[in-house]
């Protein structure tokens, strides 16, 4: 399947041309101080000035370790600028992960605000909290090579460490692109909600730099509460929001008609894991008439990959949609799994969007970057995704994580499906199923769930009867524990790792206050 040529415009070219047309534009708004692209521009010009001085070229790669903010923002663009890769830390990382990311991407320069506690033999930049202007002398901006490396990302490592994504600018260039295009308007005010250390940032920022938009800084102490994000939302008349799933869920859980009638959106994205069309969801979008709900598919070693936007009508949409069509220039494979039928299989994705591939990593590279015929479109490099697909006219739909699909007494059970069935009850919020191994050895499918009213009921003997009228006997857990929320990663996904331990918790506590075995 393939999503058609693209040339994309340098999407640092976009930014300073709304800087030259549109300089008192308000870029960013930051707490309670706002930022014109003028300002923006020259504070980033600035960072890419210091770097410069301090013997930072072309193709160095600069760490940044800093709080979500303008002025994050204006080091992004001043590392790029420079033709420097970006390399987002986070600061509230623990310290050891922090260094061991430092150790393994040898940046030549670390700009940062405090004392991170990691050694770094090159340079440490403390980038002020104020918007400064360059000396007399300008920086040229780099020129806009589309193979050059213009981030590197760090994402979870199956040995417990991290592991560097390097992408390249035809990447970023790509996405912004077509972001801008395909956007209701290309300057929505825009809310920064994504982590600086994941890729979805970067469609935030840059889309709607590019866009000659507004970037609209949500305070973190938001991130897990709904009604007061709801209420931000308004209150800064935001446009544009892109969330994962289960925040997405959580807000159209929180979400009434009294308060959607004060929202601004016109358009949500969401993106890292399986959207389900549930009833609140489908409640909330028909309560903002104006509002689409787009789905995105990407990985960090791809970028964005497929979109879909659902139609106007949130009661005529499937439970679980598509992830859409490629973007321009990217050209998706399957590689049957034995499934009876050629259009079932792992996705593969060549063109555009594929990274350099790991850093430091070239066995890792080599088993995930592999070799592929000549395609219809003439690409012979292809990213592996994991993830089983179905390739249909409409698109492509989403099945499952090849790694959510496991074998319960010899029968393979999607854990995915488990959930989407438990989120079909409308008194859950949120589910998440996980395969649990006790001290014992012994291995069980079990769930757990947050209710949309809060603790109360026979919620395990009723949630299980529902599960058992559809699905088969192997796919129904054994338990299903009631949380106050489900456990986040960073990013904002589903923590199942942590789920996990929440079910060992309450399964030791059920032992405890029984004397015997859950």
């Amino acid at each position: 399947m393939w999503g058609g040529p693209a040339a994309p415009d340098c999407f640092l070219t976009a930014f300073l041309g709304h800087v030259a047309t549109a300089p008192q534009t308000e870029a960013v708004v930051d707490a309670d101080r706002s930022f014109t692209y003028a300002e923006l521009a020259d504070w980033a010009e600035a960072v890419s000035a210091d770097l410069e001085a301090a013997g930072v070229r072309t193709g160095d790669r600069v760490a940044v370790s800093l709080p979500r903010g303008a002025g994050a923002v204006a080091a992004l663009l001043g590392v790029m600028r420079l033709g420097a890769a970006y390399v987002p830390l986070d600061p509230e990382y623990p310290v050891e992960r922090l260094q061991f990311m430092i150790d393994d991407c040898a940046p030549s320069a670390v700009i940062t605000t405090d004392d991170t506690g990691v050694r770094h033999s090159g340079l440490t930049l403390r980038i002020s909290p104020e918007p400064r202007a360059p000396e007399p002398r300008r920086v040229p901006v780099a020129d806009c090579d589309p193979h050059l490396a213009a981030y590197v990302i760090y994402t979870s490592g199956s040995t417990g460490w991290p592991k560097g994504v390097a992408l390249n600018h035809r990447c970023i260039d790509t996405m912004v692109e077509w972001q801008t295009s395909h956007s209701p308007r290309p300057d929505l005010r825009t809310a920064q909600f994504t982590p600086l250390n994941f890729d979805v940032s970067f469609q935030e920022i840059l889309g709607t730099l590019c866009g000659g938009g507004t970037l609209v800084i949500m305070p973190e102490e938001l991130r897990r509460e709904p009604r007061r994000l709801l209420d931000w939302l308004a209150e800064h008349r935001v446009e544009r929001l892109f969330v994962p799933f289960i925040a997405l869920q959580m807000l159209a859980v929180t979400a009434r008609a009294e308060i959607l009638a004060t929202l601004s959106l016109v358009e949500v994205n969401t993106a890292g894991e399986q959207v389900v069309c549930s009833e609140d969801i489908r409640s909330m979008f028909a309560g903002l008439p104006g509002c689409r709900l787009v789905n995105h598919y990407g990985q960090s070693e791809s970028a964005m990959v497929t979109s879909h936007i659902l139609g106007p009508d949130p009661y005529a949409w499937p439970h679980l949609p598509p992830i859409g069509v490629p973007l321009p220039g990217c050209e998706l494979l399957v590689a049957p799994e034995n499934t009876g039928t050629p259009h079932i299989g792992e996705l593969l994705v060549t063109g555009h969007p594929l990274a350099d591939g790991y850093l430091g990593r070239p066995e890792l590279t080599a088993e995930r970057y592999v070799s592929v015929a000549p395609t219809p479109a003439g690409h012979t490099r292809a990213f592996r995704t994991g993830d089983l697909v179905e390739l249909t006219d409409d698109g492509v739909r989403y099945l499952s994580r090849l790694d959510s699909q496991t074998k319960i007494r010899g029968i393979r059970v999607d854990l995915l499906e488990v959930d989407a069935q438990l989120l079909s009850n409308p008194d859950v919020a949120a589910a998440a199923t996980v395969l649990v191994t006790t001290r014992t050895g012994h291995t069980s499918l079990r769930s757990a769930v947050v209710l949309r009213a809060g603790p109360g009921g026979p919620v395990e003997a009723a949630a299980l009867e529902r599960l058992r009228k559809v699905l088969p006997e192997v796919s129904v857990p054994v338990s299903v524990t009631e949380l106050p929320e489900l456990p986040r990663t960073p990013s904002g996904k589903i923590d199942r790792e942590a789920v996990v331990r929440s079910i060992t918790d309450d399964l030791a506590g059920r032992r405890r206050g029984r004397g015997g075995r859950a």
